[in-house]
């Protein structure tokens, strides 16, 4: 048994209970983009294939992917440390069971905060020139958001305590404020930008609407962005390699 629907609904009901989960992954994403996106001036004008709006709420819909896959995927390794394992071996569902019922209780709760960040700027006037790059935007929001799953789980491996959902969701936020996600950034801080942890991502997921046009102007090779996705993958993969180390050595 690799996936048990009735562990799946019980995980989702308990997560749709916790306040900091409704906090972070749904309310908070949406707030920013009505925040940066809708109620803003500049809102209505035009970038790349669509306008502000849209290039603001795909930046919330890849943010809210991110905190979601970090938190709720912390919570499992965490979780896994204080001795619900050996809980879990005394039903037919395995570890690796487990684990994806997780990742797709993490990737339940990203689907509803880009449902709900999209819903918002369907609303409140974002356009695109064409349909289809809606859809793209949420789907590579949704396929490559689960890298922060990695990072969820190496943080919650790491610390085991019920802090490593905090701090993988503040990582987050931090990672974007440095990663141009939320204040569009220039000269020196874009360059540092470019080398951090969520810059290749969000770029990827604006990339439908933008083609990698920057708007402090230039623009990203596409080979550059995929790089930088494929080497915090690496990193994040070796975090959670660690955190396993550790926490064997705390047994």
């Amino acid at each position: 048994m690799l996936f048990s629907a009735t562990f799946y609904r019980i995980e989702a009901i308990r997560q749709l209970r916790n306040p900091y989960t409704l906090a972070f992954t749904l309310a908070m994403p949406v707030a920013m983009y009505l925040l940066f996106g809708a109620s803003a001036d500049y809102a209505s004008l035009e970038v790349g294939h669509g306008n502000v709006s849209f290039y603001v709420m795909v930046s919330m819909a890849a943010f809210g992917t991110a905190t979601a896959m970090s938190s709720l995927c912390s919570l499992a390794a965490s979780e896994a440390g204080q001795g619900w394992g050996r809980q879990l071996a005394l039903t037919p569902l395995p570890v690796t069971g487990y684990a994806i019922t997780k990742v797709l209780t993490a990737l339940s709760f990203a689907s509803l905060s880009v449902a709900a960040v999209f819903a918002a700027g369907l609303a409140t006037g974002a356009r695109a020139d064409d349909g289809w790059r809606w859809l793209a935007a949420a789907a590579i929001a949704l396929a490559l958001g689960t890298v922060y799953g990695l990072f969820g789980l190496g943080t919650g491996l790491a610390f085991n305590s019920d802090s490593a959902a905090a701090l993988a969701s503040i990582s987050i936020t931090f990672f974007g404020f440095f990663g141009n996600v939320f204040v569009p950034l220039d000269g020196v801080m874009l360059e540092i930008a470019k080398y951090t942890p969520m810059y290749g991502y969000v770029a990827l997921v604006r990339w439908p609407l933008t083609d990698g046009a920057l708007l402090a102007g230039g623009s990203d090779p596409l080979w550059a962005v995929l790089l930088n996705v494929l080497a915090w993958t690496v990193v994040f993969a070796l975090l959670v390699r660690l955190g396993v180390l550790r926490s064997r050595r705390r047994r």
